[in-house]
């Protein structure tokens, strides 16, 4: 599994340049991390991963205790400074406000620090957090959450309106912080996986995909060709339940409480399908290193071939119904637009950058088996609000029907899961796959005894959360939970 992969180290001013050359040819920021490398005579280092069309770069700058700030390229970039401040305590540009501590800690402790130790009981720190204040005449703050009606994760919300248009909204994540990199460095690299596949519940085959591309990688270990042909029908089955389920919310959320009956049936019948042919609902600890903990016989290929037919017939009818329902249509149709322009300059990926005129998808990524046979189209729209996020689901899920269609058709014989050597101290691996949501990145480096050593997972949704604040602006408030439902991102995966 080999992809273009350049990896260089970097002093202050080449840490600019190459952002500010990856923005000028049209790339974006994939990851930004930060390690402690004193137990190896060095000091910290920050890395970032670079993605400029068919190209990943990963570039590494040794700090002391500050670099510098690259937001004014890549805006996400600020959040991924300050989280990197929270865990290490290495800062870049102005803002000091904490990203994740939430008063767990104080300002001056850093658990991801090597020295010290996981069960460590930090001093707690001040909770209270200042908000951008917008003033003016007719100006007033509405704030929601982190608590939600909704079964949902906790996020804050406070806007800033004018009778109902909103402003200005600035978001505060970060309530269920886990100190999942911490607890990675406790683990052996084969039991890594099983955690990488818990950083966002409904993400699992792509998270544990990219942990186990990465350690595959790091030991030089092939996974079965089967392994890998199944990987992918697991990454599409996963694709499906998550636009199922979003599609019958957004109809929920614009008035048509029709479309979440009918697309929660169909989601329910998926995952009830998932576990009696994969062993669990959402497919969690199904991809292993070395391929996947589950085959598929003759009996199952029949069972995915009625499903597939019978998902398009219902889907058919289902999109006629949304894209001709008027109620829906006026709800949905320039609402929550976020444009092309600002989404290339946001760096958004994934289903949120295609709906807004970006064909980006690393399906599509040259070397990226099996994909790189099964040529999946690329689905996208260019009007960038929540009718074009849903168009992008509907193209999604008959192009992943069909993918699945192809997949068991042209499945390879064979092992679906082959041995693993350990990787030695100091081999590092990365891995990259297109989740449902966007680009899934892990960075994976093994330690002595087959530890873990570091390991950075990366859930699209860091790139993404900064663009829903643009995309609400000049909207009312009663369309908020529209707008972020047809984003659609994850706090537990951007709050690690």
């Amino acid at each position: 599994m080999s992809f273009p992969l350049e990896r260089t180290q970097v002093d202050g001013d080449g840490w600019r340049r190459a952002f500010e050359q990856t923005l000028e040819a049209g790339g974006r920021l994939g990851a930004l991390w930060g390690s402690d490398e004193r137990d190896r005579a060095g000091g910290f280092a920050v890395h970032a991963l670079l993605v400029v069309h068919e190209r990943l770069r990963w570039i590494s700058l040794p700090v002391a205790d500050s670099y510098p700030d690259v937001s004014h390229v890549f805006p996400a970039a600020g959040r991924m400074q300050r989280a990197i401040a929270d865990l290490l305590g290495l800062r870049a540009g102005e803002d000091g406000r904490g990203w994740l501590r939430h008063g767990a800690w104080r300002p001056d402790s850093h658990p991801l620090r090597k020295d010290v130790a996981s069960e460590a009981d930090l001093p707690e720190g001040d909770p209270r957090y200042d908000f951008v204040r917008v003033e003016g005449e007719g100006v007033h703050e509405i704030p929601v959450g982190p608590v939600h009606a909704g079964i949902i994760e906790p996020g804050h919300f406070r806007f800033s309106v004018v009778g109902e248009r909103v402003l200005r909204l600035e978001q505060r994540l970060g309530y269920t912080h886990k100190g999942i990199e911490k607890r990675f460095e406790a683990l052996s690299v084969e039991e890594g996986v099983r955690l990488a596949g818990r950083i966002s519940g409904d993400s699992t085959v792509a998270f544990a995909w990219a942990y186990t591309m990465a350690l595959e990688r790091a030991s030089g270990a092939e996974p079965t060709a089967r392994g890998v042909w199944l990987r992918a029908l697991l990454l599409e089955r996963e694709r499906i339940a998550n636009h199922l389920g979003d599609l019958g919310s957004l109809g929920n959320d614009g008035g048509l409480a029709f479309g979440l009956a009918q697309f929660s049936r169909l989601k329910e019948d998926l995952l009830r399908t998932n576990r009696r042919l994969f062993g669990h609902r959402y497919l969690m600890d199904r991809v292993v290193p070395g391929g996947v903990a589950a085959d598929l016989d003759k009996g199952g290929v029949d069972t995915i071939l009625r499903e597939v037919a019978r998902l398009e017939e219902e889907l058919v009818a289902l999109r006629a119904i949304y894209y001709d329902h008027p109620g829906l249509q006026d709800r949905c149709i320039n609402c929550g637009r976020l444009s092309a322009q600002q989404a290339g300059q946001l760096g958004v990926v994934g289903l949120a950058a295609r709906a807004s005129g970006h064909a980006i998808d690393a399906r599509v990524f040259p070397g990226l088996p099996p994909y790189d046979v099964l040529q999946p189209k690329l689905c996208a729209h260019r009007n960038g609000d929540v009718a074009s996020r849903i168009v992008v689901r509907y193209e999604e899920l008959f192009e992943s029907l069909e993918l699945q269609r192809r997949i068991v058709r042209d499945l390879p014989a064979g092992m679906v899961r082959a041995p693993v050597p350990q990787a030695s101290d100091g081999r590092f691996g990365i891995g990259w796959v297109e989740g449902w949501r966007g680009e899934v990145f892990v960075m994976l480096e093994a330690g002595p005894d087959g530890r873990i050593r570091r390991c950075h997972p990366h859930d699209p949704s860091w790139q993404n959360w900064p663009a829903l604040e643009y995309a609400v602006l000049g909207n009312i408030v009663p369309d908020f939970p529209l707008i972020n439902k047809s984003f659609n991102l994850s706090y537990s995966g951007a709050d690690l």
